[in-house]
């Protein structure tokens, strides 16, 4: 193990840091958490803190101690976007629950209006959004995750998240009670400020047929378990599509289907996944993440573009 790996696993908390995060946040404060159950991927080493969070009012609180303490956070959502590394991740993990999860539906001026908090599921919000008749809401249909990360990478398939929001709240270090912003959206982008945690957002959908809403999303979701491998933990597309082109197109074109590094393997229902088969590490998937991207670049003169974020120590033996 190098020297630099080795820094990269000590923690950052002492035990006054420890005691004044259970004063905050009580038992919803867990030290050295392993994080591969809280990513789709199950895969990552342990946090040095990872604290529930359950309301704006706390998240502001803790992002104050943060900045005073000097001391990196990150928020992890629904752990479907992200790669981390075996050697976990050093400072404060938070999980936005509680409030954060509230999704509320109402009709206004011949539209469907929903108000969602930052880690409110997308399957959740769409299935309500359908049942109320929001018409394209099959386009958000299938993204694993929470509001709050789609929202950041701006997700969607025909049309995106951006297309339908009006309103976005955040919470930031250097503004830690919630605020209006507002943002410009592009593929797989937003105008969000890195250090800034979407708290809630509100989205505008056409009013439309409840029965052929449902229906369309319906045909929607089945299409996507057919292409799909989500029986296995994955993270969704690993790679973002080029201009005029697909990323698993790319892929499967150079006969990646199926490679493997460790437990870690191209599908091969979709090449533009990778699953994990039982005990993949995150050296694994970052090995063959690298691997297709190389042969992608040799053979077709294409570099891709990774659309999952790696986060936390990767180790090197």
């Amino acid at each position: 193990m190098s020297l630099t790996t080795a820094r990269g696993l000590r923690t950052l908390l002492d035990e006054r840091d420890r005691a004044a995060l259970e004063r905050v946040a009580g038992d919803r404060a867990r030290f050295d958490e392993p994080l591969a159950p809280h990513t789709s991927w199950r895969i990552g080493g342990p946090a040095d803190a990872l604290v529930v969070v359950e309301s704006e009012d706390e998240l502001a609180q803790l992002m104050r101690w943060c900045f005073k303490r000097h001391l990196p956070w990150l928020v992890l959502g629904s752990g479907s976007n992200v790669l981390v590394g075996d050697g976990g991740v050093r400072g404060i993990v938070l999980r936005l629950a509680g409030a954060f999860t509230e999704i509320a539906v109402r009709g206004e001026d011949a539209c469907v209006v929903v108000d969602a908090g930052a880690s409110a599921a997308m399957a959740a919000l769409t299935a309500k959004a359908a049942s109320a008749g929001a018409r394209s809401i099959g386009s958000l249909a299938g993204i694993p995750g929470t509001v709050g990360g789609s929202l950041r990478m701006n997700a969607g398939t025909d049309r995106e998240i951006g297309d339908f929001v009006r309103d976005v709240w955040v919470q930031s270090p250097g503004k830690p009670d919630p605020h209006a912003v507002t943002l410009h959206y592009y593929y797989r982008h937003t105008t969000l400020a890195r250090d800034a945690v979407v708290s809630r957002v509100t989205l505008v959908f056409e009013q439309g047929d409840p029965v052929a809403v449902r229906a369309e999303m319906q045909e929607r979701l089945v299409r996507r378990k057919r292409t799909q491998p989500i029986a296995l933990p994955n993270a969704g597309s690993c790679f973002r599509n080029p201009q005029g082109d697909k990323a698993a197109r790319l892929i499967e074109s150079i006969g990646a289907k199926g490679w493997r590094e460790g437990d870690a393997e191209v599908s091969s229902l979709h090449a533009n996944f990778v699953t994990n088969l039982g005990e993949a590490t995150a050296k694994d998937v970052a090995t063959l993440l690298a691997r297709v991207r190389r042969a992608v670049a040799e053979r077709c003169s294409v570099d891709l573009q990774l659309e999952v974020h790696l986060v936390g120590v990767f180790v090197d033996a």
